[in-house]
This record gives C-alpha cells, sequence and structure tokens, in this order.
C-alpha cells in the first residue's frame, strides 16, 4: 500500500504554508500567532496519523492550544500513546514538514518518513483531538480535520477540553482492556475517576475553607466547575473566578498563573482577603500556583517548587510509614527552582534531587528513572510519576500494622489521584488539597516549610533567540561567546546572587532569571543583566529599564 498523493495534494492545496513564515517545533509544540498556523496544523494530522501507524494503530492525540500565551496565539503539538510529548526523535520530522513550500514537497517529506520510519501503511490510524477556548481555534480544528481526512484516520473529537485531559484521553484510550489500564476516556471518566480518589483520601477529616480558583478566563473554568459537580462534596469547596471564556481579549489578560508567577501579585478580579486560599490555572489548564495575603495584607505565592516539596514530603513520609523496602522518591528541578527548594530538598528532606533542562518533557525523562519521581517546574507545571519498580514494590508489601495498611492504600489512592501522563491543574490541585486537608494546614503553615529568596524573571526580545546556546541543564551560556563571563562578573555582586540566560523556546526572545539575598539586589542584578543581554546580543524593540 503507499500514499494517496492524488488525495494528500487535493487537501494540501486547501492549507498552503505562509511563504514569509519559518515554523519550530519546541518544547511545546509549535506555537505563533494563530491565523498563520493553518497549514501547520493541516500537517499535523497527517503527521499524527503515520505516528500512529509507526505505533502499530495506537492512538495519538492532536491539541490545538496555546496555553498561557496571548489570546491571538495558538499552537499544536502530538502526544504519545501513553499521553506523554511526543518523542524526541519526531521534532524534527514536524518542523521539516510545517516547513514544506508546496504540495508535492509534503508528499515527499510524508514518503520519506515512511520510509525511514518503515511504516505499514496498512495499518489504520487512530488519533484523538481537542481545543482550547481560543477563537482562531475552529479554524484550525478545521484544517486538522482535513489533514486526517487525508489519510483516512479513524479520529475522535474531544471539543473543548484541557489539555492535560486529552493527554488523559490518549492515554486511557491506549490501554483499554489491559492490565494498565488507565480509566474511562470521557470527560465523565476523568472526573470520576480523580474525584474518588480525592474523597478516598479526605473522608473523615476536617473540610476546608472555599478555594478561590482563577481560571484565567480559560478552558479551565467551565471544567473545574463539572469536576466539583461531580465531587459534590464540601471537601471540594470552590468559587471560580476570571471564569469569561466568550469575551474576546480576555483569556490570560492581567490573570493565570503566568500572571501570577511572573508579577508577584493576584490577578485582576481577584482581591486577596487575609486568611482565604487562592489558586491560579493557566489558560489549558496544565499549570497551577496558589498564594494567599498574610494579616498585613502582604501577597505571598506558593509556586511549583513549594507545591513540588509539599507533595515530596508527604509521598517520603507515607513511603517511610508503610515501611516498603527499597522506594525511593525523588525530585526533578530546573534552573529556575528556587535556590531554597534545592536546598530544602537536599538538605532537610534529604531527597535525590537532580536538574533537567525546561521544558516538561525533559523533566518527565529524568523522573521516570526515580522509584516515585516528583518534578514541577517553578511555574506550577508538573505531576508524578510511579515508575513499574515502584508498582510492584507496592503489590509486594505486606503492612503488618494498622498505620502501615493505611499508609500503603494512601500511596494507592494517591496514584489514582495523580494524572501520570502530564501536568494538569485539577489533578494536581486535588494533590495539594489532599494532603493539606490530610495535615490540616492552612497556606500560611505550608509556607513556613522554608522561605525563598526573592527572585525576578524577565524577557529581553532579541533579533535572533537561536545565537544563545547553553549547557549544564541550560544554566549557563556557551554563546553569544563572552556574554557568560558579563553574567558571572554580575552575579559576584550581590550576597546569594543566581542569574542565568536561556533562549525562549517559542520566540525570539529570550529568559533572565535572577535571584539574591534581597529583593533590591535581586531586582537589581536581574536588570543588569537583561541590560547586558540587550547590548551585547542583538536586543530588540525597548531596553530593559534600569532597576532604581
Amino acid at each position: 500500500m503507499s500514499l494517496n498523493v492524488e488525495q494528500i495534494s487535493k487537501y494540501s492545496d486547501k492549507h498552503p504554508k505562509p511563504s514569509s513564515t519559518t515554523f519550530t517545533y519546541g518544547t511545546a509544540g509549535f506555537r505563533t500567532i494563530g491565523e498563520t498556523l493553518e497549514s501547520t496544523v493541516f500537517r499535523c494530522g497527517m503527521l499524527a496519523a503515520l505516528r500512529s501507524q509507526s505505533k502499530q494503530g495506537k492512538v495519538i492525540g492532536v491539541m490545538v492550544t496555546a496555553s498561557h500565551n496571548r489570546e491571538e496565539d495558538n499552537g499544536v503539538k502530538l502526544v504519545d500513546p501513553m499521553g506523554e510529548m511526543l518523542q524526541q526523535s519526531w521534532e524534527g520530522y514536524c518542523t521539516t514538514m510545517a516547513n514544506a513550500a508546496t504540495s508535492e514537497e509534503v508528499v515527499e517529506v510524508l514518503a520519506h518518513i515512511v520510509q525511514e520510519e518503515r511504516i505499514d501503511l496498512t495499518i489504520k490510524p487512530r488519533v484523538a483531538y481537542a481545543r482550547d477556548t481560543r477563537p482562531s481555534g475552529p479554524l484550525l480544528q478545521a484544517a486538522l480535520e482535513d489533514g486526517l481526512s487525508a489519510l483516512d484516520v479513524d479520529a475522535s473529537n474531544y471539543g473543548v477540553v484541557t489539555t492535560p485531559q486529552l493527554h488523559y484521553f490518549v492515554r486511557c484510550m491506549n490501554t483499554e482492556n489491559s492490565s494498565a489500564a488507565y480509566g474511562e476516556p470521557t470527560e465523565a471518566g476523568y472526573n470520576a475517576k480523580y474525584g474518588q480518589a480525592f474523597l478516598r483520601l479526605v473522608s473523615g477529616k476536617q473540610t476546608p475553607t472555599k478555594l478561590y480558583i482563577d481560571a484565567a478566563n480559560g478552558v479551565g473554568a467551565p471544567q473545574v466547575l463539572k469536576l466539583a459537580d461531580a465531587i459534590n462534596s464540601p471537601y471540594f469547596n470552590i468559587e471560580v473566578r476570571n471564569s469569561d471564556t466568550q469575551t474576546l481579549g480576555k483569556l490570560n489578560v492581567d490573570c493565570g498563573a503566568d500572571h501570577v508567577k511572573s508579577n508577584q501579585r493576584p490577578p485582576a478580579g481577584v482581591t486577596l482577603v487575609p486568611g482565604s486560599r487562592y489558586c491560579s490555572f493557566d489558560g489549558d489548564a496544565d499549570r497551577i500556583l496558589y498564594y494567599y495575603a498574610d494579616e498585613h495584607g502582604t501577597f505571598h505565592l506558593l509556586d511549583g517548587d513549594k507545591i513540588s516539596t509539599l507533595v515530596a514530603t508527604y509521598l517520603r513520609d507515607l513511603v517511610s510509614t508503610a515501611g516498603v523496602d527499597d522506594l525511593q522518591v525523588g525530585v526533578v528541578q530546573t534552573a529556575y527552582a528556587n535556590g531554597n527548594s534545592t536546598s530544602y530538598i537536599k538538605d532537610t528532606l534529604k531527597l535525590p534531587t537532580v536538574f533537567a533542562k525546561t521544558g516538561v518533557k525533559h523533566l518527565h525523562h529524568e523522573a521516570e528513572k526515580m522509584n516515585i519521581g516528583v518534578y514541577f517546574e517553578a511555574n506550577g507545571h508538573g505531576t508524578v510519576l510511579f515508575n513499574p519498580s515502584a508498582v510492584a514494590k507496592l503489590r509486594a508489601v505486606e503492612p503488618a500494622t494498622p498505620a502501615q495498611v493505611d499508609a500503603v492504600e494512601r500511596l494507592w489512592a494517591l496514584r489514582d489521584l495523580i494524572n501520570e501522563s502530564v501536568g494538569d491543574a485539577m489533578s494536581d490541585m486535588l494533590l495539594v488539597e489532599t494532603i493539606l486537608i490530610c495535615k490540616g494546614w492552612t497556606l500560611p503553615q505550608w509556607d513556613e516549610a522554608y522561605t525563598d529568596l526573592p527572585s525576578r524573571l524577565l524577557k529581553v526580545v532579541v533579533n535572533d533567540s537561536t545565537i544563545f546556546k547553553t549547557t549544564n541543564a541550560e544554566q549557563t551560556l556557551m554563546s553569544p561567546p563572552l556574554l557568560q563571563d558579563v553574567v558571572d562578573s554580575l552575579v559576584t555582586k550581590f550576597p546569594r546572587g543566581r542569574a542565568f540566560v536561556r533562549p525562549s523556546g517559542t520566540e525570539d526572545a529570550v529568559r533572565v532569571y535572577a535571584e539574591a539575598a534581597t529583593r533590591r539586589d535581586c531586582d537589581q542584578l536581574a536588570y543588569s543583566v537583561a541590560g547586558a543581554v540587550f547590548d551585547k546580543a542583538g536586543g530588540r524593540g525597548e531596553r530593559p529599564s534600569e532597576f532604581i
């Protein structure tokens, strides 16, 4: 069997590539202005079909989303059979395919992939797809459906759902009727699995105060309300703010996890009341952050580092109580992790920690090497993985005391509560809520574990972000030449100073991260490094303001 060139060309001619645009499949797939993505999303439909055939007909996911980006942006990414990110070796195919100039070149790229991967075209491809609430979503979904039709795909449309839900559906579909069955691949199945696990863990404990959720005016708003309806319990007492998914121009604007993290302040539409509890999703609900105001009204952020240490502590204690031999909890962080969180994990929790490059796919791979791997980026994107050896050890344990029985049962319930396929704001929220309820902790009590060093994250727009090359888990610049020496020199001027520069995976910009012993030192270091990048490495637009 060979490719149907006539059919592919007919559909491809409907979606010509913009001649002035070059696309790159980055850490979050393709992401740019939505109106330029039609040809790319169409082609991703065909790539998903070939990926499915290369996996013997397993379901591959396609998600149309730009997560925390502004509303005019959009994006698309492929999801592998266990709900994980696309295998890295296929990212090059995606970039090549997206940049094919003509329909003839599109066919040539498809044929090359078939040959390179030895794909059996007689296998029926299966693809599950969904989108978020962006106004460009329907147009891009139609282009995707043309791509699926071009290769006669057996397709499942999940409509408007969160990105983690689509990952969950893919994993469920590929594990149905197996010993590793993950759940029912529907919204109701998702809500039932996580809701029931949550209630198993918190039943009999004191009910918490209300949790105010900033849903970033994105898809998480309707979905978390459906989850609350399914749980239907005072243990999940929520009120959703920033839930307008209909009005143009509101998505991720002055709200959402990225806004809260970057600006270190609450989102629009949320007035902090001391003693109340708050969290923020991002636009597609794969990130979550908590925060609160103290009795003086001062804002306090509980970011991905705080979530990671909370979860790792709870798991460590349960494993110890359960008496499971040689079951190790480990933590994966990125360079963005606050220095004091790393010290706390190593020196207080006595847990192994490793650093990975930015991007959840890198953390996920490192976490897979651990028995129980906890990973969260500081931005609130993360999850927990129980690898096969951990599952085997839990199955083999024979608890001898009521405390051991309870600990083992809780570990199993926690595994059911966690979306192991990908970082998931709703699943992670239930996980945090579970731990706080079981410990009887307020947000300030959680926050007491360690104090973050003041930190600042800035963006510098540059002419060409590809000239920035890094090593040491992206903490050290190899190029442009001598720029790292400038950064190092600036860092030495500030007590407990640390700073690094890394290129964005989605735009011509670099991220500058800095931390230091005081807020003033931290800001001065961040703006000094950002200014040096702008001056010495092709800064564009407005120069970062000097800190005063």
